[in-house]
């Protein structure tokens, strides 16, 4: 018996629940008061809503199908999987989003698939639908589509011309991991796929000899997801891998997303998800690297196993196992210096080289800009104040880790 509209939502949206997608930014700011269509997107983030997992839900995050011909040991919707199976026309999707859109619900679209018939044939149906939302319907809101590797570049690139961002999951952090879970996908297709879109958003970034404008294709970027805890990767491969992506195909954004146990998976998968912990501390070090100058052999090199420290964050980690790099004077240190900090963040830093411009910074000054001085105050050297042996004592880790909780037996 077919499936009701509304049954097919449910499974085709907890089936999106797996791709990892909750940053808008980087796109260009549109709104639809002069063209008279619909939406409008602020160039900012637009996540204001969260599961109760934490996974931000402010995009209607759907999957065309969940139908799929590739048998990837990993995923839920692969073809062996006994999982119920449902599928959207073009027009359902379009339809729903205009109409969660109209009530508010939503403030963008977030379209992955499974492979049905072939790479193109899907890529061809997911492009309709955004090509259809942007030029019949006006659509002005936030779209990001999930792209296939093996897909024509021709709708790749049509993809682009509609889409604010494309992703093309890498899915593992290592080539033996993808051909020994998904023997089907090649990682070469995927790597030449990520390449070829590079080199089209920066030719579309160019301006032209006639208009001197800019084509407008993938603003906000490309993007990938690897999944955390399948193929035994240490966190210390994992980060290379995303280091190595960000600096090689200019990517806007890698998604680490904790592997979730599925029902009759292969034997050679993890019966236990690794902890969310892991997850949050992956971005934690991926934020080190794009932001604080920070490179991934520097944050992963006193780490055991190449496992990042799932009690204390990163930059903390990083920080007592080279306390000769501290103190570090807020008066007179450089940016780069200040960045690696524990507890100060880039506004803060920028709030700190600004103020130091005009008068020497006590404690109290770093206090009223926001800075926790507990955390910092260990590392710093300020006016009127010195850690002299503090940054020396065997227990000062034992200061930042978290105190042991009595677990409730209600």
């Amino acid at each position: 018996m077919k499936k009701s509209l509304t049954e097919r939502l449910a499974i085709l949206s907890d089936a999106a629940k797996y791709d990892a997608s909750c940053a808008s930014s980087g796109t260009m700011k549109r709104d639809s008061r002069a063209s008279g269509g619909l939406g409008s997107t602020e160039g900012s983030g637009i996540c204001h809503a969260y599961a109760p997992d934490g996974r931000c839900i402010s995009l209607l995050k759907i999957l065309l199908t969940n139908f799929c011909i590739y048998d990837c040991a990993y995923c839920v919707n692969r073809s062996s999987s006994n999982v119920e199976r449902a599928r959207f026309t073009p027009e359902e999707v379009i339809w729903l989003t205009l109409e969660f859109y109209r009530r508010n619900y939503i403030e963008g679209l977030f379209l992955s698939s499974g492979i049905i018939r072939s790479s193109d044939y899907t890529m061809e149906e997911m492009v309709r639908i955004v090509r259809e939302l942007r030029v019949t319907h006006n659509f002005r809101g936030y779209i990001h589509l999930k792209s296939l590797p093996e897909a024509s570049p021709r709708l790749i690139e049509e993809a682009g011309l509609h889409a604010d961002r494309l992703s093309l999951n890498i899915e593992l952090p290592t080539d033996h991991g993808i051909t020994r879970f998904a023997p089907e996908k090649k990682p070469a297709n995927i790597r030449r796929s990520m390449g070829d879109l590079r080199l089209k958003i920066e030719a579309a970034g160019e301006p032209t000899l006639r208009t001197k404008k800019r084509q407008r294709f993938v603003p906000a970027g490309q993007s990938t997801q690897m999944i955390v805890g399948a193929d035994g990767a240490s966190d210390a491969t994992i980060l290379a891998t995303s280091g190595r992506l960000y600096s090689s195909y200019g990517l806007k954004r890698v998604y680490y997303s904790a592997f979730s146990p599925i029902p009759d998976s292969s034997k050679n998968l993890p019966l236990i998800k690794p902890p969310l912990m892991r997850e949050h501390r992956l971005y934690q070090a991926d934020w080190l690297y794009r932001f604080y100058g920070f490179g991934i052999d520097e944050i992963t090199a006193n780490q055991a196993g190449g496992m990042l420290d799932l009690t204390l964050d990163p930059k903390l980690a990083w920080a007592l196992a080279n306390r000769a790099e501290f103190p570090v004077d807020i008066n007179r240190a450089e940016r780069e210096r200040l960045l690696r900090v524990p507890g100060l963040g880039t506004k803060t830093v920028k709030a700190i080289v600004s103020a130091r411009r005009f008068r020497r910074l006590r404690l109290d000054d770093l206090q009223r800009l926001g800075i926790s001085i507990k955390k910092v105050q260990s590392f710093i050297s300020a006016e009127g104040w010195s850690p002299r042996r503090l940054i020396e004592r065997p227990d000062l880790r034992a200061m930042f880790e978290p105190q042991p909780e009595q677990l409730s037996l209600l």
